[in-house]
C-alpha cells in the first residue's frame, strides 16, 4: 500500500506542477493577446494619420507594427499549444487517479471487438464496459487500441516471446514522463483519422500524374512559359493584357484533373491530418534508447538510412498540408495560373510515395506496438505489488498463490491459490450460490490471460504454462442462429473436444457443465465429459453444484482434486468466506434463502 501510495502522490504532484505551468501560460497568452490587440490598433492608427504622406513613411510604420504582431502570432500559437498540452496533461492524471479508485470509465471500452463466439474473451469480460479492456487501456491512436486489442484477443503461447514482452514492460513502467508524452501528443489530434487500412489503401494507390510524360512536361513548360511572357511584357514585347490570357489560359487548363485531385482530398485529406501526430509519436521511438529486444525490434521498425521516419512524415504532411491551399479558390487558381501548382504537388507526393510507401505499415506498426506496450506498462507501473509470472518451458502447470482478480477492490478481495503441477489434472470446484465459484474461476482465467500477453498479475507469485486457454461460463442461446443454449453449449465442448483430439494443448475453464438439460441426464453427461478430458491429457477447472462430480476422485485420485466455496449459516443468517477449502462443498443454501425471502419451501 505504500508503494500505491508514492504512485498516488507523483499523479497529484504532476497535476500540480502542470496547473501552475497553466497558469502562467495562460497569463501569457493574455498579456500577448492585448500586445497583439495594442500593436494592430497602433498600426492602423499610424497608418490613417500619414496617409497623406509619403508612401515610405506609410510602410515604415506597417512594418514596424505589422512584423512584431506577425511574430506575436506565432508566439501566440505556440502558447496555445503549451496550454492545450498541459490541459490534456493533468486530465490523463487525474484520470490516473480515478482509475486507481476503480472509475475507468475516461478509457475506450473496445465494445467493438466484443465476440460472443471467441474462446475466452466474452466469458472473462475482456470487452466492453467495466471490462479488463477497459481497466488497462491508455493507448492514444487507432494502431495501438487494435495492437491491445489482438494481444488480448490472440495471447501468447510460446514462453521466449511471453519473456520478451514482459522484459519490455519491465523497461518501460519506471518511464512515466516518456508515456504520458506519448500518450498526450497521440490524444491531441482533433478530428476524425485514417485508420491502418486507409493509409495503407492510399499508400498503394496508383499514380495518375508522375509517371504520364505530358503532366511531367506540363509541370516544367507552365512555370518557364509564365516567366518567358512576363519577361516579355515587363520589356514591352508584348502587353500584359496577352500575358493574362495566358496566364487564365493555364489556370482553367488545370482544372481539368483537378477533380481526380478533390476526390483523393475529400477521401483522405483531413483524415490524413493524423499523420502530423504520427510523425511526433515515430520521433520518440527514434530517439528513445532502447534495452529489450522487443523494443529493439520495435525501434528497428522506423529506422532509416537517408532520411529518418518520422523526417519523412513530417515531409509528406508539408506536402499534403501545401496541397491544402487548394481549398482557397482565388489561390487555388492563382497558383495553378502561374506554376500549375496542383499538379507539382501531387507529383511531389506521388514522388514520396514512391520512396517511403513500402515503409508506412512498418511506421504504423511501431506506433501501435509502442502503443500497447505503453499501456501494458502503466498497469504494471499502477501495481507495483503485482508480479511478472514465471513461464514453464513444459506442459502442464498453473500454480499461484493469493490470485486475486485485478477489477475487484484491493481492500475487499480474497485471494485465493490454484495448484496444477501435472497433465492430465482437473481442479473440480463445487458450492453453493454467490460462494465465489464463478468469480474463481474468472480470477483464475484473467490471470492467466494477462501473464500470456506480458502483464503482470495480482499474486504472491504464479508460475504457468502458456497454452490455449478456452472457457464456457456463460454460454447463451442464438435468436438469430436459431440456436438453443443447450445446442451452444455443446458446440462449445465439441470445439474444445476436436482442439485436443488435434494435440493442441489446452487450459479449459468451464462453469456448470451441460446447464440446458435435467439432472441425471447432466451429471451423466458430465461424469463422460471428464473421463474424455483425462484420456486425452487435458487440463483445467470445473465449477458445479453437482456434489456428486467429485466422487470423480476415486476414479482419477492423481488426476483430480476436489475444492469448495462454502455457504455457512450463523444465527439463521447466512455467511460466506469466499476462501476456497479443500474438499466437497457440505451446505447449500438455495432453500434457506428462499424461505428468508418469503417463497414457500415444501418438504416431502
Amino acid at each position: 500500500m505504500e508503494q500505491l501510495n508514492l504512485i498516488i502522490d507523483t499523479y497529484q504532484r504532476i497535476i500540480l506542477e502542470s496547473e501552475s505551468q497553466l497558469a502562467k501560460v495562460k497569463r501569457r497568452i493574455y498579456r500577448i493577446g492585448t500586445l497583439r490587440l495594442i500593436l494592430f490598433a497602433a498600426g492602423v492608427a499610424g497608418i490613417i494619420y500619414f496617409w497623406s504622406e509619403s508612401r515610405l513613411v506609410i510602410s515604415g510604420i506597417a512594418a514596424i507594427t505589422f512584423i512584431p504582431f506577425l511574430l506575436l502570432v506565432k508566439l501566440h500559437n505556440r502558447l496555445f499549444r503549451q496550454k492545450d498540452y498541459l490541459e490534456k496533461k493533468i486530465e490523463i492524471n487525474r484520470q490516473e487517479l480515478q482509475a486507481i479508485a476503480y472509475d475507468t470509465s475516461a478509457f475506450d471500452n473496445g465494445k467493438e471487438f466484443i465476440d460472443p463466439a471467441h474462446l475466452y474473451t466474452y466469458d472473462l469480460d475482456v470487452f466492453g464496459e467495466h471490462s479488463l479492456f477497459q481497466y488497462i487501456n491508455r493507448t492514444a491512436t487507432q494502431p495501438g487500441k487494435k495492437r491491445l486489442a489482438e494481444w488480448m484477443n490472440t495471447h501468447l503461447k510460446n514462453k521466449a516471446e511471453i519473456e520478451k514482452r514482459q522484459e519490455a514492460v519491465k523497461e518501460l513502467a519506471p518511464e512515466l514522463e516518456m508515456r504520458q508524452h506519448f500518450r498526450i501528443l497521440g490524444l491531441l489530434h482533433k478530428g476524425k483519422t485514417a485508420d491502418e487500412e486507409e493509409i495503407r489503401n492510399w499508400a498503394t494507390s496508383p499514380e495518375h500524374y508522375r509517371k504520364k510524360w505530358y503532366f511531367r512536361t506540363l509541370a516544367i513548360l507552365v512555370p518557364l512559359a509564365n516567366a518567358v511572357c512576363l519577361g516579355l511584357a515587363i520589356a514591352g514585347v508584348i502587353s500584359f493584357t496577352t500575358w493574362g490570357i495566358v496566364f487564365a489560359g493555364i489556370g482553367l487548363l488545370s482544372s481539368s484533373f483537378s477533380k481526380g485531385v478533390s476526390q483523393m482530398q475529400s477521401v483522405y485529406g483531413k483524415k490524413m491530418q493524423i499523420l502530423t501526430t504520427y510523425a511526433h509519436l515515430i520521433h520518440i521511438i527514434e530517439e528513445k534508447e532502447m534495452e529489450s529486444s522487443a523494443l529493439k525490434r520495435v525501434k528497428g521498425l522506423v529506422g532509416g538510412e537517408k532520411q529518418t521516419a518520422s523526417q519523412a512524415v513530417k515531409r509528406l504532411t508539408a506536402l499534403m498540408n501545401a496541397l491544402d491551399q487548394r481549398n482557397n479558390m482565388l489561390m487555388q487558381f492563382v497558383l495553378n495560373g502561374l506554376f500549375f501548382w496542383e499538379l507539382r504537388q501531387v507529383m511531389k507526393i506521388e514522388t514520396w510515395k514512391e520512396s517511403f510507401a513500402a515503409n508506412l505499415p512498418h511506421w504504423l506498426e511501431a506506433i501501435g506496438e509502442m502503443d500497447a506496450y505503453c499501456s501494458l506498462a502503466t498497469f504494471a507501473y499502477n501495481h507495483p505489488g503485482y508480479v511478472f509470472p514465471e513461464i514453464a518451458s513444459k506442459p502442464f502447470c498453473m500454480e499461484a498463490e493469493a490470485l486475486g482478480h485485478p477489477l475487484m477492490d484491493r481492500d475487499k478481495c480474497v485471494r485465493n491459490d490454484i495448484q496444477i503441477a501435472k497433465r492430465p489434472f482437473f481442479v473440480i470446484i463445487t458450492g453453493a450460490n454467490m460462494a465465489g465459484k464463478s468469480t474463481y474461476l474468472r480470477t483464475i482465467g484473467v490471470s492467466y490471460l494477462l501473464a500470456c500477453i506480458g502483464a503482470p498479475v495480482w499474486a504472491e507469485k504464479m508460475k504457468l504454462y502458456p497454452a490455449q486457454l478456452i472457457t464456457s461460463l456463460r454460454t447463451t442461446d442464438s435468436l438469430t442462429e436459431n440456436e438453443s443454449y443447450f445446442f451452444a453449449e455443446l458446440k462449445r465442448l465439441k470445439l474444445i473436444i476436436d482442439k485436443l483430439n488435434s494435440g493442441e494443448e489446452l487450459f479449459i475453464i468451464l462453469d456448470e457443465i451441460l446447464k440446458g438439460t435435467n439432472s441425471m441426464d447432466k451429471q451423466k453427461g458430465s461424469f463422460a465429459l471428464i473421463k474424455q478430458f483425462m484420456t486425452l491429457q487435458a487440463n483445467g477447472i470445473i465449477a458445479t453444484h453437482d456434489l456428486l462430480l467429485g466422487s470423480l476422485i476415486d476414479l482419477f485420485p492423481e488426476d483430480i482434486h476436489n475444492y469448495c466455496f462454502e455457504a455457512d449459516i450463523t444465527n439463521n443468517e447466512l455467511t460466506f468466506s469466499y476462501k476456497l477449502r479443500d474438499g466437497v462443498a457440505q451446505n447449500m443454501n438455495a432453500c434457506f434463502l428462499m424461505k428468508k425471502m418469503g417463497i414457500a419451501v415444501i418438504n416431502d
